[in-house]
């Protein structure tokens, strides 16, 4: 009877270490099913992180080239001012270079902040997350936002000149 006894108590053990077995599977389960969740979620950002990387530095490398742009266009502005102050009967044409070249400036100053937003969300993203293709992006937008700095300088400077150019005209009439 004892022995009968003691069986009983061994199946009601076994039966408590079953179920707790089952128990731990399930959550178990759980925990997987959650980690497979958290890990497609992990995927999806890091794609969205990934193309906002690479959009931040096609936008700084744009700024930058519009901000080469502008550059341009002051410098032709500027020659323009030049080039019509040997005549005394232009003097509007001097004081048009001359606003077109300080538009042209504010165009530069303007594209060259775009392209340092642009670097400093690529920068962000790194940081984020430093996957070698986001550094590589991020690097790009660093240089892109340096061009459109180095030429939103040149630019003002040019329509600096550009404005001595119209005053020096204007002291002649």
């Amino acid at each position: 009877m004892e022995k009968t006894f003691k069986v009983i108590q061994m199946q009601k053990s076994l039966d408590k270490v079953y179920e707790k077995l089952a128990e731990m599977q399930a959550e178990l389960e759980d925990l997987r099913e959650t980690y497979k969740n958290i890990n497609k979620s992990y995927i999806v950002a890091l794609r969205n992180l990934n193309e906002l990387t690479i959009q931040s530095s096609e936008t700084a490398k744009r700024a930058a080239k519009s901000c080469e742009q502008s550059k341009i266009a002051t410098m032709n502005a500027m020659l323009a001012a030049k080039e019509a102050s040997s005549g005394p009967v232009l003097l509007s044409v001097i004081e048009s270079a001359a606003d077109a070249a300080v538009a042209a400036a504010s165009a530069a100053i303007e594209s060259a902040a775009a392209a340092a937003a642009a670097a400093a969300a690529a920068a962000a993203a790194v940081a984020q997350q430093a996957e070698e293709s986001l550094l590589k992006a991020s690097s790009e937008a660093a240089n892109a936002s340096k061009m459109a700095a180095e030429s939103a300088s040149e630019a003002v400077r040019l329509s600096n000149l550009a404005r001595e150019i119209a005053s020096l005209a204007q002291g002649k009439k």
